[in-house]
Formats: C-alpha cells, sequence, structure tokens
C-alpha cells in the first residue's frame, strides 16, 4: 500500500510539472480573460459533470467568497447547484442542453463561460459552450487527454497531460486556485 501511495504522489507530481513547462501562457491568457469580463460588469459562469461539476463549484465559490483576502465577492455562478433547473431541462429538452438553456437566460456577451470536463467530450458541455459563443461570450476549457472536441471550441483550452480522471481533476482545481489568486491580486491590492 505504501508504494501505491507514492506512485500516486509522483504520478500528480509528474502531471503539475509538465503543466508548469506548457501551460503558464494558458493560464495568463485564462486569468486575463476572467479580469477583462469582470472589468466589464461581466461574470464568470462555470459548468461541468461529476468532478468537474464540484470543480465548477469550487471556483465560483472562491470568486464570491474569498480565496486568501477578505474582499468584496467577484460574481460567478456554478450552473450545476439548482437541481429543479437541471431536472426540468434535463427532462424537456434532454441532457444535452442542461447548460446551453442556463446560459442562453443568464449569459451576456461580457460574461466569460468556464467549461470543465476531463475527457473534453461532454456533450452538454460542448452544447454550453457553443451557446456561449454564440452570444459573443469569450469561452475557457479545461480538459485533459486529448482536449476532445471542446479544445477545438474554446477561446482558450487548457489541456492537462494526462488520461487518468483523478489526475486531471487534481490538475484542475490547481489551475482554479491559481486563476482565482490571480483575478484576486488584479482587484485587490494591498
Amino acid at each position: 500500500m505504501r508504494d501505491k501511495i507514492k506512485d500516486i504522489f509522483l504520478e500528480s507530481i509528474q502531471v503539475k510539472e509538465e503543466l508548469l513547462h506548457t501551460a503558464i501562457t494558458q493560464i495568463i491568457d485564462i486569468t486575463e480573460l476572467v479580469i477583462d469580463s469582470l472589468k466589464k460588469d461581466g461574470k464568470v459562469i462555470l459548468f461541468g459533470n461529476g468532478g468537474s461539476a464540484s470543480d465548477s463549484q469550487h471556483i465560483a465559490a472562491e470568486l464570491i467568497g474569498r480565496f486568501k483576502k477578505d474582499r468584496p465577492g467577484l460574481p460567478a455562478i456554478s450552473l450545476n447547484t439548482n437541481t429543479s433547473v437541471l431536472t426540468s431541462l434535463a427532462n424537456d429538452y434532454g441532457y444535452e442542453a442542461v447548460f446551453a438553456k442556463q446560459i442562453e437566460a443568464l449569459g451576456k456577451k461580457n460574461d466569460v463561460a468556464i467549461g470543465i470536463s476531463t475527457s473534453g467530450k461532454a456533450k452538454n458541455v460542448i452544447s454550453g459552450i457553443k451557446q456561449a459563443k454564440k452570444l459573443g461570450m469569450k469561452t475557457i476549457i479545461l480538459t485533459g487527454g486529448d482536449g476532445g472536441e471542446l479544445a477545438k471550441l474554446a477561446d482558450v483550452s487548457l489541456i492537462v497531460p494526462s488520461c487518468v480522471t483523478a489526475r486531471i481533476q487534481e490538475a484542475h482545481i490547481t489551475i482554479g486556485h491559481i486563476i482565482c489568486e490571480l483575478v484576486e491580486q488584479a482587484f485587490f491590492q494591498d
């Protein structure tokens, strides 16, 4: 068991080391899109499935509440949190539409949409990003593996160099934390 634990830690470290060498530009680009959106009175709209849904909620909470500093909240929303909306949309339009319909109702041009999918193949996330683009929103994808269809759709795509879902999710939340810290610093310098 000890060796297995060490292997898991090392695998996670390797993925993050790879990101350190390959993803800094994308993280800067994502952060700049978020800052620009917020400066224009836009909001950050996040969404994903399963663990990626949890990541979208986590990142939204960090922006609305605080990351490191006590400060006014920044506008962000996770589209995964309203079960009545999710289940009614899934029932009436199909699961593929659950994010696109919410973006249609809540999104506006100065907002930024962040879709999270470990495979890049989630049809509802793809539909959500396509709807965001129709509204003129900037779009960001956090994904893994080969990026799937999603990586080709967004203004900025960050593909975690792994095919292991757990390692991709660990990297996504690290990336989310980095973005939250940089955004917070941009608006609330002490």
